[in-house]
């Protein structure tokens, strides 16, 4: 019953601090006041039901003060709301403290304020009041005890109790079901194996439809084929009657006698199976059909089910409110200031997993506003200010970003104060000319602080450093804007964690990226010299987006989108922030599952998560608009040095027809940092070596439609490929077939199977041998 009593009476306190931040706006409504009392008098009963009795007397008073002032019989006074928001954050600490199996006290002197002031009486000195006496330990009721029945709640407060007078006890509450976080996890976890594994069948399918086409044509070749033999079955049969009828008197014609029948039979036949693999053909494809909609219906089913999973896993922004006000609430009580919080777009969802990682560095930021933020009351009234400060917190969806704000109307940053503690630690030079963002971003170092003497809530340094550090884990970004004497304002960019997205896919050099979609303006071309002029900027639907290169972004080679006349760009946009990121092409847009990749990865900024496709393997999604606010921070005056093209890695071409062989000889030269290219013959090797020349070949003699032999022969008579080393690996170790090869050209003769190490020190060498002779060639 105490578990049951807690859970119940936190939900009640959460919807409690919702109608206080309605009755201090509206301090004459009597609808906030109502529904207070109903709270209380619903804790109250549970308390003493429990066997909370201290609960239950707090709840007892305070509920008496609200009944006085709805009866008319008391008023709140100026200091009314601060009594009850006092009151509420005590009951909430006993609470806490209940639940945790913790002794807690009974506030004597807090419930006599509230007496009191029900009586409209003088408050009794706290000297009067005797030490309080602690209530003994929590502990649960005997199990024959006879169970009281909880009263039920009088309002929903799905909604976070913000709803209109006429919405109160008309609304049936709809029934819940509270599950574990981590069982929610694990479904969520499941039906993305479920999508991911429905893009497998259907990239398998589509296979499958590919390889139902090549029957098709296949059918057709075939039944061209003995349409020509019958026709020529026929026609031999009739050149030979004439041809007999003319020597021979016999009575019989020859088919009557079957002399041809056996060969007209198999020419029959195979008519007959040709026309029945074109009906097993047809079979196939209207199963494929089939197939093909079932596997719609089922990614339906899959995607409502993945959305209302994520659904699930969302939760307003409201329901974190509560804890951040009783933050700011005790944090102003313990520096002796006057503060407000005001909210915008609480009512907004995030990522279950984002808002609980991002409760604490949340906090940490409101107890810096109240203790560095804002100034005294006697300060701010100097300044022209109203004595009562303001904390605000705006919540808002920017494409495939969350965006939580977090300011106050204080005196600023002290950047004087920040520079002189910045040299007192040693983080910059005496000669250092910072500019004002630069200063600012070093409050987030660790263990920095200007306050000069430790309190409760400032002096220490930990605080900042844990919000900067938690923001980057989540693959955030953190800005500071602050203006001397008007306040500061901290900006969080936080990705939106959902399990399922769309995004397009892109390509750099040989690597696929994703970009969720939601952050995708559009997609366009710009004609080579325009990215070589100053302005650096593409216009697209009457906004200027700014210039970039996305591999330059990622650290990798530009894009240079070779055979494309024109540069393909990704159009960018999130918040106030317009980019245009030059790729090399553009793969298309699909559904994709987005996988967790770990604190160490998601730290980086720019990586939104993984992704793995239908043939298992694994994409990076890419967050763009980090990267390029990277990428503009950097000084302007920094002239970026130089790209070195790193040294080209050797491209070694493995041809055999045995796909076992082209496999485990591909992952060998690739665990040795070669580039490996394959062909399943001779033809096939040719037509692949017509783009790019291979460094080295490794090559089958036994192969279809050209052997070994073949290939090496017409390599060495063709001058782009003569000075290609081939090591010829087979099963022929014959001294015959050794003679041969040597004599065609090939350098290296190896038999199957090869020892590891014996190939690799061939491959070594022969690629030694022609990097010495590149070398000694004149330019």
């Amino acid at each position: 019953m105490v578990d049951i009593f807690v859970e119940e009476s936190v939900d009640l306190l959460d919807h409690s601090d919702g109608l206080l931040a309605q009755l201090r706006d509206k301090p004459t409504e009597r609808e906030p006041l109502v529904g207070l009392q109903r709270d209380l008098h619903t804790i109250k009963g549970g308390a003493r039901m429990a066997g909370i009795m201290a609960v239950g007397e707090l709840g007892h008073a305070m509920e008496s003060l609200l009944e006085a002032v709805v009866d008319q019989r008391s008023e709140l006074g100026r200091d009314g709301i601060p009594l009850l928001e006092r009151g509420f954050d005590r009951l909430h600490s006993m609470l806490t403290r209940v639940g945790n199996r913790r002794a807690i006290g009974l506030p004597e002197h807090l419930i006599a304020e509230f007496d009191a002031r029900a009586r409209n009486r003088a408050v009794p000195d706290a000297a009067s009041f005797a030490t309080p006496v602690r209530a003994p330990r929590v502990e649960h009721k005997a199990a024959d005890a006879k169970p009281a029945e909880l009263k039920p709640l009088s309002a929903p407060i799905s909604d976070g109790g913000m709803h209109d007078e006429d919405d109160v006890s008309v609304r049936a509450p709809q029934e819940q079901v509270r599950i574990r976080a981590d069982l929610l996890d694990r479904l969520v976890n499941y039906a993305g194996e479920v999508a991911i594994y429905r893009a497998r069948l259907e990239q398998q399918l589509g296979a499958f439809r590919g390889a139902m086409v090549e029957m098709e044509q296949t059918n057709l070749r075939l039944r061209d084929q003995l349409r020509r033999l019958d026709s020529e079955t026929e026609a031999q049969i009739i050149a030979r009657y004439q041809r007999e009828a003319e020597t021979s008197n016999e009575t019989f014609d020859p088919l009557e006698l079957d002399r041809f029948s056996t060969l007209q039979q198999l020419s029959r036949g195979l008519a007959e199976s040709a026309a029945d693999l074109t009906s097993l053909q047809g079979s196939m494809d209207d199963l494929t059909r089939q197939y093909e909609t079932l596997l719609l219906q089922q990614s339906r089913v899959s995607s409502e089910l993945q959305e209302g999973l994520m659904r699930t896993r969302m939760v307003p922004f409201d329901a974190l409110v509560p804890r951040l006000r009783r933050v700011l609430r005790q944090a102003a009580t313990d520096t002796g200031k006057q503060v407000q919080l005001k909210l915008d777009g609480a009512q907004g969802e995030l990522d279950r997993n984002v808002l609980e990682r991002m409760t604490a560095p949340l906090e940490h930021m409101l107890r810096n506003a109240v203790a560095h933020g804002l100034e005294s009351p006697e300060d701010r009234r100097k300044a022209g200010k109203p004595e009562e400060g303001v904390v605000r917190i705006a919540v808002r969806r920017e494409g495939s970003e969350v965006v939580l704000e977090v300011g106050d109307d204080g005196a600023g940053l002290n950047r004087k104060a920040i520079h002189k503690r910045a040299l007192e630690r040693g983080l910059i030079r005496d000669d250092a000319r910072l500019a004002d963002s630069d200063l600012d971003m070093l409050i987030f170092e660790p263990g920095f602080s200007t306050a000069d003497e430790v309190s409760r809530l400032a002096g220490r340094g930990v605080g900042m450093d844990v919000v900067a550090s938690e923001v980057r884990q989540l693959g955030g970004a953190l800005d500071i804007h602050s203006k001397l004497g008007e306040g500061t304002n901290f900006v969080l960019r936080l990705p939106q964690t959902l399990a399922v997205t769309q995004a397009v896919f892109v390509r750099i050099g040989e690597i696929n990226f994703a970009v969720p979609i939601a952050s995708v303006r559009g997609v366009g071309r710009v004609s080579r010299d325009e990215l070589e002029k100053e302005s650096g900027s593409y216009t697209y639907g009457g906004e200027e987006y700014a210039l970039h290169d996305l591999g330059l972004l990622l650290g990798h080679a530009p894009a240079k989108a070779e055979g494309q006349l024109q540069m393909p760009l990704l159009l960018v946009r999130s918040g106030d922030l317009r980019a245009a990121v030059t790729i090399d092409q553009v793969v298309g847009n699909r559904e994709i599952v987005v996988k967790p990749v770990g604190p160490q990865v998601a730290s980086v900024p720019g990586i939104f998560g993984a992704t793995i496709m239908g043939d298992g393997s694994v994409v990076v999604i890419l967050d763009v608009a980090p990267l390029v606010r990277r990428h503009a921070a950097l000084p302007r005056d920094t002239v970026p040095a130089p790209i070195v093209e790193a040294r080209k890695v050797p491209l070694v071409m493995v041809v055999d027809d045995s796909v076992t062989m082209r496999k485990v000889t591909g992952r060998v030269l690739e665990r040795n940092n070669l580039e490996v290219g394959t062909a399943k013959d001779g033809i096939d090797a040719l037509e692949r070596m017509v783009d790019r020349v291979p460094d080295l070949m490794l090559l089958d003699i036994e192969m279809p439609r050209m052997d070994g032999y073949e290939l090496a022969t017409q390599m060495k008579a063709d001058p782009r490929l003569r000075d290609v080393p081939i090591i010829m690996i087979t099963s022929r170790t014959g001294e015959k077939h050794r003679q041969r090869a040597f004599e065609i050209g090939v350098q290296r003769y190896l038999g199957k199977p090869y020892q590891e190490h014996e190939l690799l020190r061939n491959v070594f060498e022969l690629l030694e041998q022609e990097q010495a002779a590149a070398d000694r060639e004149p330019a």
